[in-house]
């Protein structure tokens, strides 16, 4: 794959002004809907009313990965930019779903997918000295108070298959 020579890692985190994401990599808010969604009519997964839908920019280099994490509401991941995105789920069932967000869909990866509310999820970049820069819009919006980082020695003990992975992507 070719990319814009003049579009590195550093060029795209500077000019969208990304900053540290607790997960791992760099990201910016650019999207957070003014109609809220009230508690009454939300699944108990969220602890408060919601803005319906929000959106980020997120940044990842090889050797940086977001770590294991989940959240009350779907995620729809967008690619931009860079090479593809590894994206490895665990389902609430234990299955694990290993997905690549990027441009190139004849070796199997997709512009654009989805991570189900309540799944586990972390990704890295395995492209050496590569980056990706893609989307995130989540609905209902995102909101910390229903994000929770993965705990690694609690997650291998709940998905004891998964325990080499779950040992790469958590810190």
């Amino acid at each position: 794959m070719t990319l814009n020579q003049n579009h590195n890692a550093e060029y795209w985190r500077k000019h969208l002004q990304l900053e540290s994401h607790v997960e791992g990599g760099s990201f910016r808010e650019t999207y957070r809907a003014a109609l809220k969604l009230p508690t009454s009519v939300l699944p108990a997964t969220f602890k408060g009313e919601r803005n319906a839908s929000t959106g980020i920019y997120f940044l990842l280099e090889y050797g940086d990965f977001s770590a294991f994490h989940r959240i009350a509401a779907d995620e729809m991941w967008h690619f931009y930019d860079g090479y593809a995105l590894t994206i490895y789920e665990i389902k609430p069932g234990g299955e694990l779903v290993v997905h690549q967000l990027g441009k190139q869909v004849h070796l199997g990866e997709r512009p654009q997918l989805v991570i189900s509310a309540g799944s586990w999820f972390a990704s890295r970049v395995e492209v050496t000295n590569g980056y990706t820069l893609v989307g995130c819009t989540v609905a209902p919006g995102f909101d910390f108070a229903d994000f929770e980082l993965g705990d690694r020695a609690e997650l291998q003990k709940a998905y004891p298959a998964h325990a080499g992975i779950i040992a790469a992507l958590t810190r």
